[in-house]
């Protein structure tokens, strides 16, 4: 059995009504459990993105693929490693104000975890983190002696490293193979 690795799942599809459902519903009869999701608009025009972190062996996942591509609405999957992608996590820290003002580094644990404040009121500050997983984390860890009441992270956020976007080149992949098939009819 091949070790577990953390991949990113980029799911381009349409935005349609119980679409992250059925995704869901692949990854649970494949006892697969996703990490982080997130999901937004892309730059193309109509076409949403979706993406997940699972821990998995690729073989597990290629399959789940498949499966996801089967989706009427879902445009095209690809799976990625770490080293394939960019990616970057959003994590918000409520803290207490006073406990915070009554740290002599706090200007110093800002800057080394590249944290900014947000909202700041009489008693809780809300500060901003924007990175890694294991960065988000070492900055919970230190601020959780600072009466940390809340603490959120994001899903990851993605972007390959291939100078092309390979939906666009699929797009236009389907497209061409469209027009022969037309042209071939007539």
């Amino acid at each position: 059995m091949e070790d577990k690795t953390l991949y990113t799942i980029s799911i381009f599809t349409e935005n349609h009504v119980g679409l992250l459902n059925q995704l869901s519903i692949i990854f649970t009869r494949r006892c697969l459990n996703i990490e982080s999701c997130s999901a937004s608009r892309c730059s193309l025009d109509g076409v949403h993105k979706i993406t997940l972190t699972c821990y998995s062996d690729r073989r597990s996942l290629e399959k789940a693929i498949d499966q996801i591509e089967k989706r009427i609405d879902v445009i095209k999957a690809y799976l990625y490693t770490d080293d394939e992608v960019v990616y970057q996590e959003v994590a918000l820290y409520k803290v207490s104000t006073t406990k915070l003002l009554e740290e002599n580094n706090l200007e110093e644990i800002m800057r080394r975890h590249s944290a900014r404040i947000l909202d700041i009121t009489a008693n809780y500050t809300i500060l901003e983190k924007t990175g890694h997983s294991d960065e988000t984390e070492a900055l919970f860890l230190e601020l959780k002696r600072y009466d940390l009441s809340q603490f959120v992270r994001s899903g990851r956020v993605a972007i390959t490293k291939s100078p092309v976007e390979l939906v666009d080149a699929y797009l236009k992949e389907q497209e061409e193979r469209r027009h022969r098939l037309t042209h071939d009819m007539i």
